[in-house]
């Protein structure tokens, strides 16, 4: 069986703020950012997910997740999230 590792993007409902991450089960992290359970995002809960990207390879995963956080693969979601920014 083949197992995916998800880069994601979250955006805060309360102040837009976005948070990058990955994981290996997108629905259980999700919980867990709402929860409160994440030190770095739950002064900015609750997060809805705007984008998310799925790897075979962890190592992939991790690596997109690392361009997603600099300015190349922000302009890149700014990009591909266009119309998302537009609502």
């Amino acid at each position: 069986m083949m197992r995916f590792y998800y880069v994601y993007v979250l955006e805060s409902i309360k102040d837009s703020s976005r948070y990058i991450g990955f994981t290996n089960n997108l629905k259980e992290r999700l919980e867990a950012h709402n929860k409160g359970l994440n030190f770095l995002t739950k002064p900015h809960m609750p997060y809805k997910l705007i984008y998310f990207e799925g790897c075979t390879n962890t190592n992939d995963a991790k690596r997109r997740e690392h361009y997603f956080k600099k300015t190349g693969g922000r302009r890149f979601l700014a990009k591909r999230l266009r119309e998302y920014y537009k609502m």
